[in-house]
């Protein structure tokens, strides 16, 4: 996809939250809280309000002063103050308090050892083996879609990391995988892109065992909680859909009246309260003389991008043969520039949009580091590789767009 720099264009479905303005939904914090209980374990909780009970100070000498109505109505609303950073660590195995059990004198432990840590975007086989289970499973694709050289073009190829400091913050920048583990088992990766002023959410997998966790939105709290906690600021959601949307005046009222605006979901929306009603007897007339038909419009509108259609996979199969294997340029198209023409323009040089940020392919000079891990050693002819597809984007519509644009492929 390209997209100029002066876009009229909008994915609006994208959001971006200030980290320091978030506040959980009800359900969001009963799926942290649930994910928590379930970590901790009854026994673990009980023996730690046995073992670690809450000191004066915890409590604080107001509230013990309070009457028994004050007391019991304060209770309820220190219940309703929620602390985003507490709760995405507290079942964390690292963080826990693990006093002795005076009956047996080992320390007690949790039902589950939960443990998270931010790794570099490279290729496991762990990894490979989960999300290759959470697209056949959840999302309901073919095997033959996800080799491991899919997935790692999909999800390991990512921007350079590096270390930048900023007014006396230190920032990781780059693609990463934030690895969730259970007893030491991989259950969920959150992708993350690290931008100077955001956390950029860009897929999520997990294992189809843990999908009854609400794992996205425990995973959402923690990275808001990672853009708060680091100072990155913001938080990018990953999109609802990948549609992109006219931002004209009718989107800017819109956005005037609320504060979130999903054209994706308003059609959903719309459709859904359509097909609750019946019918009149007008309709039904028009429906058997085959007047008032839907457009084919009308009709895509019922599907959101989000919806598995399910097609016979005999039928499938035999589309996918009809389409050429290999690059573009293997094929003599008209009015396509050829695999020479294409290696004589600037492709270094153009740039690649990850969410607001600008990343330069290739930076020339003494110390040239390509921000994009790989451009270098990618071959244009490869239509597996970023390289390749911006080849055969610039092959297809002219050297010109080079010019004032950017490249969005994520």
């Amino acid at each position: 996809m390209l997209s100029p720099l002066h876009n009229p264009w909008t994915r609006a479905d994208d959001g971006r939250l200030k980290a320091s303005e978030f506040k959980p939904k009800k359900d969001q914090r009963q799926a942290i809280n649930r994910w928590n209980d379930f970590v901790l374990g009854p026994e673990y909780k009980r023996k730690a309000a046995t073992l670690c009970p809450q000191t004066r100070e915890q409590v604080g000498p107001p509230l013990l002063a309070l009457a028994s109505a004050d007391f019991c109505r304060e209770k309820r609303r220190l219940r309703g103050c929620f602390d985003l950073s507490l709760a995405v660590h507290k079942a964390e195995y690292d963080k826990i308090s693990r006093p002795k059990d005076k009956r047996t004198g080992n320390p007690i432990e949790p039902a589950h050892k939960f443990e998270v840590n931010l790794e570099g975007d490279t290729f496991t086989k762990e990894k490979y083996e989960v999300f290759l289970k959470y697209q056949l499973e959840v999302h309901k694709d073919p095997a033959s879609r996800w080799k491991e050289a899919a997935f790692k073009r999909f999800l390991c190829t990512g921007i350079d990391r590096k270390i930048l400091k900023i007014g006396g913050k230190t920032l990781k920048l780059g693609s990463y995988h934030q690895c969730y583990r259970v007893d030491g088992k991989l259950v969920a990766v959150g992708v993350l892109d690290l931008l100077p002023h955001a956390v950029s959410s860009v897929y999520l997998f997990y294992d189809p065992e843990y999908q009854h966790w609400d794992l996205g939105k425990v995973s959402a709290l923690r990275e808001t909680a990672l853009a708060l906690e680091a100072g990155y600021e913001y938080y990018y959601m990953d999109p609802e859909t990948f549609e992109w949307n006219l931002f004209d005046d009718d989107y800017r009222q819109k956005l005037d009246k609320r504060k979130y605006v999903s054209p994706a979901h308003d059609r959903k929306s719309r459709s859904e309260a359509a097909e609750s009603q019946e019918p009149d007897e007008s309709d039904k007339a028009k429906a058997n003389t085959g007047d008032g038909r839907n457009t084919t419009k009308e009709i895509g509108q019922k599907f959101d991008d989000e919806q598995d259609l399910e097609f016979d996979e005999a039928a499938s199969d035999e589309e996918d043969a009809e389409i050429p294997e290999g690059s573009l340029f293997d094929y003599a198209v008209p009015g396509v520039l050829t695999k020479d023409e294409v290696e004589q323009l600037d492709l270094d040089h153009w740039r690649l949009v990850v969410r607001d940020a600008l990343i330069e392919l290739e930076v020339q000079g003494p110390l040239a580091k390509c921000d994009l891990r790989g451009w270098e050693e990618w071959k244009i002819d490869d239509p597996g590789s970023i390289k390749g597809i911006a080849a055969e984007l610039i092959a297809a519509t002219g050297p010109k767009l080079l010019e004032n644009s950017a490249l969005v492929l994520f």
